[in-house]
């Protein structure tokens, strides 16, 4: 079968199903665990046992990572057994350590003869603002994610690394919003492309359809969504804010067979959904990281274009999800309660 031309996504407008998640890729499984000692959490994404071509796009000026430069197209290996997402700021990186001792019970890495060494690299999110600090996801958190991870649709919102993500802390973390995170897919000539998102960003959370603010920051009262960049440009000055303390991150799995350089490709492309759903992004303080995941279980090879403008889709889509499927916390109020 022919991979799909410019010409018939034209065609064929993208639209992409509430119910739609990261697990409509064949062989991808999703697994949160979330404290229940505060909100925080981490996410694991497994590939199948064979791995997936990874690659990532690393953007903003505090990221918190582990492996990416292994995913740099000129580095050896080029399959991931898995990816972490943690909250827990770069204590949560220790979330990975648990998932490479799950795959490695499981005879699952890169074969290097005497042993096969696990590949997870992973991304953290800073939300220790909210509850106690010293409570952050760690190595059994990661492996008890590995166990809950399964092909059904993941649960969204207030879990795993979203459980402490929140939006719009431009003006200070007091006139935040809490957000979460989210997953959604697309399918075009037997290719899929689907993400998961967690949204924890400086910036606010808006619909690109409608350029509305969906959530992010507020009023000096509490009460209202005030639009952060419209705000600045009012002539407002932000607070002065630590670096560090945000961070979108992600990963975007697809079924088509791609090479490592393709996979970067996609991932960078796949930023453009954060830079159209969250604004300001990419900024001093976040360290937005979008991970890549190529399977080939469609057997054939798609057009890196046309997966990285599906990738940005369902990336924006994932952004979205993750701000209405947020609960409130106290003095943190979600989407679905500030109007």
């Amino acid at each position: 079968m022919v991979a799909a031309t410019l010409a018939d996504v034209q065609a064929a407008p993208i639209m992409i199903d509430p119910h739609s998640s990261i697990t409509d890729v064949e062989g991808i499984k999703v697994g949160h665990w979330t404290s229940t000692a505060r909100p925080t959490g981490c996410t694991v994404v497994l590939a199948p046992p064979e791995g997936a071509v990874g690659g990532v796009d690393v953007r903003g000026s505090a990221p918190g990572t582990r492996e990416t430069d292994l995913l740099n197209p000129e580095n050896l290996v080029d399959r991931v057994n898995a990816i972490s997402l943690a909250g827990g700021s770069a204590f949560g990186l220790d979330a990975a350590t648990g998932v490479v001792r799950y795959l490695d019970e499981h005879g699952i890495g890169y074969d290097v003869r005497i042993a096969k060494v696990p590949i997870v690299p992973s991304a953290i999110l800073f939300d220790l603002a909210v509850g106690d600090p010293k409570i952050r996801p760690d190595a059994a958190a990661g492996y008890a994610a590995c166990n809950a991870a399964t092909s059904e649709r993941p649960a969204e919102g207030n879990v795993g690394a979203g459980a402490g993500a929140t939006v719009g802390k431009l003006f200070g973390f007091d006139r935040a919003m809490k957000c979460g995170i989210g997953t959604a897919s697309v399918t075009l000539d037997g290719l899929v492309v689907g993400a998961i998102v967690a949204v924890n960003a400086i910036g606010d959370v808006i619909d690109p359809s409608t350029g509305k603010v969906v959530a992010g920051a507020r009023s000096a009262d509490g009460k209202k969504k005030i639009g952060a960049v419209q705000t600045v440009l009012g002539g407002e000055v932000p607070a002065v804010l630590t670096p560090g303390t945000a961070t979108t991150i992600g990963v975007v799995a697809t079924n088509a067979v791609l090479t490592k350089a393709q996979a970067q490709k996609i991932a960078q492309m796949a930023q453009d959904g954060v830079a159209r759903a969250i604004s300001p992004s990419h900024t001093m303080f976040d360290g937005d990281a979008i991970f890549t995941m190529a399977t080939g279980s469609a057997k054939k090879t798609g057009n890196p274009t046309l997966l990285g403008l599906m990738a940005a889709e369902v990336v924006v889509a994932s952004i979205l999800r993750a701000a209405w499927a947020a609960h409130s916390l106290p003095n943190l109020p979600a989407a679905r309660d500030l109007h």
